[in-house]
């Protein structure tokens, strides 16, 4: 599958480099190679490969600020990146600008860089969605809802396993800004986490219809599988709303089909989770916890939210409850112990 393929690489080690480039060509791969993102824009400009591999830690244009740039111009063209430093903070932020794999550098194993590679091009050459996250392509949820095992998944389960301080910072690191509004609607969320545990994750999406749906997770409660259960639920999510229309009932079957998953991979467990749609047009907030369990203050009226249920563990038998926000909006603070530092903030700008 790689017999032909046109590889950029941009890279500044050139020990690095060699091995890879080397490895590539034997592999049949037409390989063009650049020191850094300034001479790696101008091969780009050259010809568009049918794959991108870049370090982040380079001179003259930095690794983030030419994948930034490349997504802007070519946001057709597969990205993967390679990180020098161990840490995840840089990661997580590629992976923002639509990257969609990673690699780790020292690399042990060059066959991981091969199964990278094929599951990249492949997605590619299936015409999947450039606007697809990461984590739908690690966990296929476009193809088969029961969750093929791959090699590359496995790899990058394992190696987040084995470094719970990476898989904390990639998860910290692919949280959205505190701060965001969509017409007359704001919101916005406050975290004060420790940096000793795995943390509770939030992610939202504003829609074109005047919705706007969301999920948290508190991460710690899968235990040793809280980064892989928590990415798995992120790609349900964003490949769900990539799809659908945002409705109750269209949230009941993503929760029905992420228990599914849960249940048929070994990597996953049952986790507490919380799901909301905010309906702007009917000043409506439809909210359903899956055993993450919350107080709504609703203009001084507080509104418990609770289901001893966790996400896997047939979450989705509950009921969303609605909220009215006909008087301007809402605060969701989490209630469990430990968790109460956590809140989110739902506001109507102008009544």
């Amino acid at each position: 599958m790689l017999d032909g393929k046109e590889v950029l690489i941009v890279e500044d080690d050139p020990i690095f480099i060699r091995i890879i480039g080397s490895f590539l060509r034997k592999e049949g791969c037409l390989v063009r190679e650049a020191e850094n993102g300034l001479d790696g824009l101008k091969a780009l400009r050259e010809g568009i490969p049918d794959l991108l591999i870049s370090d982040l830690s380079m001179p003259i244009m930095n690794g983030l600020e030419f994948v930034e740039e490349v997504s802007l111009e070519y946001p057709m063209l597969p990205v993967i990146v390679i990180s020098g430093t161990g840490g995840m903070s840089e990661v997580a932020q590629a992976l923002r600008y639509g990257v969609k794999d990673f690699l780790i550098k020292p690399i042990e194993d060059i066959m991981a860089v091969k199964s990278s590679i094929l599951s990249v091009l492949e997605e590619a050459e299936n015409g999947v969605n450039s606007e697809a996250d990461f984590s739908q392509q690690w966990f296929k949820v476009s193809q088969n809802s029961d969750q093929p095992f791959t090699e590359e998944l496995k790899w990058h389960l394992d190696d987040l396993l084995d470094n719970p301080g990476n898989a904390r910072d990639l998860l910290m690191g692919l949280m959205p800004a505190q701060d965001s509004q969509q017409g007359d609607w704001r919101l916005s969320y406050h975290s004060l986490q420790s940096a000793d545990s795995s943390p509770i994750v939030l992610d939202y999406m504003w829609m074109m219809d005047g919705k706007m749906a969301f999920y948290m997770v508190d991460s710690a409660s899968a235990g040793k599988n809280g980064t892989a259960t928590t990415l798995m639920i992120r790609a349900f999510f964003n490949e769900y709303l990539r799809s659908n229309e945002a409705d109750e009932r269209g949230f009941i079957h993503l929760v029905h089909q992420i228990e599914h998953a849960i249940k048929r991979s070994t990597y996953a467990s049952p986790i507490r989770a919380m799901f909301g749609i905010l309906n702007a047009a009917d000043c409506q907030l439809d909210v359903l916890s899956a055993g993450l369990n919350a107080v709504v203050d609703n203009s001084g009226n507080a509104i418990i939210v609770k289901n001893d249920h966790l996400l896997g563990v047939d979450a989705a038998s509950t009921h969303f409850q609605t909220i009215d926000l006909s008087d301007g909006g809402v605060r969701v603070s989490l209630s469990e112990i430990g968790l109460t530092s956590f809140s989110l903030d739902i506001q109507r700008l102008s009544l």
